[in-house]
């Protein structure tokens, strides 16, 4: 027998897997904050005795030195990787141990990286599924891009034909167990989110990478790739020169003598409650970037390496959860701040007015038309936008807000999380903002007229 456990980490869009026959396991591509492995093995009362990773990581810290460190496992990952520390090198057909009925055998899939390796899981001699890393995604592949602009065609080449290897190789009613694509950037375009997991079979009627002659393929890859966040440059390397161990105790708490002190210093403060509840009431010069949506990556992407954070939360947990989210990508927080807006800065509190896309439509069929700023990533804005809207991506609204007109300014994205967060740096900026927090998908159905 065989079972195999998903460890989730959504707010990055990713997925680490647990493997076990019931004493032993392994546990491949973990994250940083190693504790929820061993937690689950502790659970399930199983030993780890292999760590394995399917290539060095640019969306997040790993975690596969440090579990390799405590449990005495061996740590694998592929011999051509040019890493600071010691490891099991494997390449192309090597197999990884588990138990006498359970190994891991490594195909070499290039792609998402050039030295990229799958794991195809064989029970008692039987392949029975594969995790696929940053390969043969859910509806979609890794993206290529990551390693610089002169290698994305090779790569998306590349994926291409692993995706077929690996259809190939392997049997129709096989597993695929895909480490990106529920949310990362990592992955091209959206992938599908099916209710259970997927066979290859499933991604030979689904996935573009196997349903697409190469040309096909590629050029459709090149056409859908957009930004990514600007943390990613700083991921392979972290992992190449091995992560420090993980520290998640919460920074000292800031006072609210303390606090006051780092927003008039200009710091980033980031308020976690939902955008409903900071759109109500927060203090005035914090940034709304709610822990109900993907916080890590936006403000790893809005700041500076190493610039001073503060977090503000209502409760310690929601504090600690967002503590554990940043040193998943590796940014350490000077200061944590407990308690509602009017605790912590009773004469400094701000409010954001709301909206929805029918009242935009009322706003543009009249006199004084506001400036509507949509804050979605290019390819989302090429998909559709509101006539005569102004797009300036999240990430790049804090050193190009200068070319928003002046007035006051309605902000959306796709959602009204993006929108939120945008509006509260226009805000800190000293811009008027309103924050149309609606559904853009709904916008034409509401009346506001759009443009392809």
């Amino acid at each position: 027998m065989y079972d195999v456990h998903v460890i989730e980490t959504s707010g990055l869009g990713d997925r680490s897997y647990l493997v076990t026959d019931g004493t032993v396991a392994a546990v491949v591509d973990p994250q940083r904050d190693v504790d929820r492995v061993l937690a689950l093995a502790g659970e399930l009362g199983v030993r780890i005795t292999a760590v394995a990773e399917t290539h060095l990581h640019n969306d997040y810290v790993s975690g596969g030195l440090e579990l390799a460190r405590l449990t005495g496992a061996v740590y694998a990952m592929a011999r051509d990787d040019e890493v600071a520390f010691d490891r099991l090198p494997l390449g192309d057909g090597d197999v990884l141990e588990v138990s006498p009925a359970l190994r891991l055998r490594a195909l070499h899939t290039p792609g998402h990286t050039f030295h990229h390796l799958s794991y195809v899981l064989e029970h008692e001699g039987a392949p029975v599924g594969v995790f696929t890393g940053g390969s043969l995604l859910f509806g979609t592949t890794g993206r290529p891009d990551l390693l610089g602009h002169e290698h994305t065609e090779t790569l998306a080449r590349h994926q291409h034909a692993s995706a077929h290897r690996l259809a190939d190789t392997l049997p129709d009613g096989a597993a695929v167990w895909p480490t990106h694509g529920f949310g990362s950037f990592c992955a091209v375009g959206a992938a599908a989110t099916p209710a259970r997991e997927r066979t290859l079979a499933g991604e030979k009627l689904a996935n573009p990478a196997l349903r697409l002659a190469e040309d096909a393929f590629v050029a459709g890859v090149l056409a859908g790739l957009d930004a990514y966040p600007a943390y990613y440059a700083h991921m392979g390397a972290v992992n190449a020169a091995g992560p420090a161990p993980v520290d998640l105790r919460l920074p000292t708490p800031a006072d609210p003598a303390e606090l006051a002190r780092r927003l008039d210093a200009g710091e980033w403060v980031v308020d976690l409650r939902s955008r409903t509840a900071y759109a109500a009431s927060h203090v005035t010069g914090t940034v709304s970037l709610g822990l109900d949506g993907s916080m890590a990556t936006w403000l790893g992407w809005l700041t500076e390496r190493g610039a001073p954070i503060t977090l503000l939360g209502a409760t310690r947990d929601e504090v600690s959860r967002a503590h554990r989210e940043l040193v998943r990508i590796g940014i350490g927080q000077s200061a944590v701040a407990v308690g509602t807006p009017e605790e912590l800065a009773p004469d400094r509190l701000s409010s954001l007015r709301r909206v929805t896309f029918t009242d935009l439509a009322k706003a543009l069929a009249g006199p004084d038309a506001p400036v509507v700023l949509d804050v979605r990533l290019g390819g989302e804005w090429r998909d559709g936008h509101v006539d005569g809207s102004i797009n300036i991506p999240l990430p790049e609204l804090t050193r190009r807000a200068a070319e928003i007109p002046p007035g006051e300014v309605w902000v959306h994205c796709g959602t009204g999380y993006r929108a939120t967060a945008a509006a509260s740096l226009l805000a800190r900026a000293g811009r008027p903002a309103v924050v149309i927090d609606d559904t853009f998908a709904t916008a034409a159905d509401q009346g506001v007229p759009l443009s392809a």
